[in-house]
């Protein structure tokens, strides 16, 4: 009972406050621009209800050899376009190249053996799973600016 009580006041509460006219929402004014509290985000300073132009897309540095890393730990980064690769719970592309099966063939750095061991330490005989989506952390080389300014120097022992 008194959990239907507080759910019914929290509804009503809620109801009351959306319904407020002095939030000032886009449907309720369309002419009204919405502040972004002066704060500048990626899109610049640059109004909440505003639509700008999309960036274009970075160039991805042409295909290229194993690019250095520049921490201990850092996943290597894709020297090559990887544009309308597939790679989903039906289909991983970086796998025709990458698995050990193919590497000689293609080329292709290998997978590294850490990618075979589920978190409890258990070496599968295939990618496990949490290490399939290899775009969590691999990302191909842009031609693009650092998004912020920073002083970040290599680790000197991986050069």
């Amino acid at each position: 009972m008194k959990k239907q009580i507080v759910a019914a006041v929290l509804f009503a509460c809620t109801s009351a406050f959306l319904s407020t006219s002095a939030l000032g929402t886009p449907e309720s004014k369309p002419d009204a621009e919405i502040n972004n509290g002066g704060v500048a985000s990626l899109r610049g300073n640059v109004e909440l209800n505003t639509q700008q132009q999309p960036e274009a897309l970075k160039k991805v540095i042409a295909d290229r050899g194993p690019i250095e890393r520049q921490y201990v730990h850092q996943p290597p980064m894709i020297p090559h376009n990887i544009r309308h690769y597939e790679v989903d719970l039906n289909a991983n592309k970086c796998l025709s190249c990458h698995s050990w099966k193919n590497a000689r063939e293609s080329g292709a750095t290998k997978i590294s053996p850490t990618h075979f061991e589920t978190r409890e330490g258990m070496t599968l005989s295939d990618v496990s799973p949490r290490r399939y989506f290899c775009l969590q952390c691999h990302v191909p080389q842009a031609d693009a600016a650092p998004l912020v300014e920073n002083e970040f120097k290599p680790v000197d022992a991986l050069n």
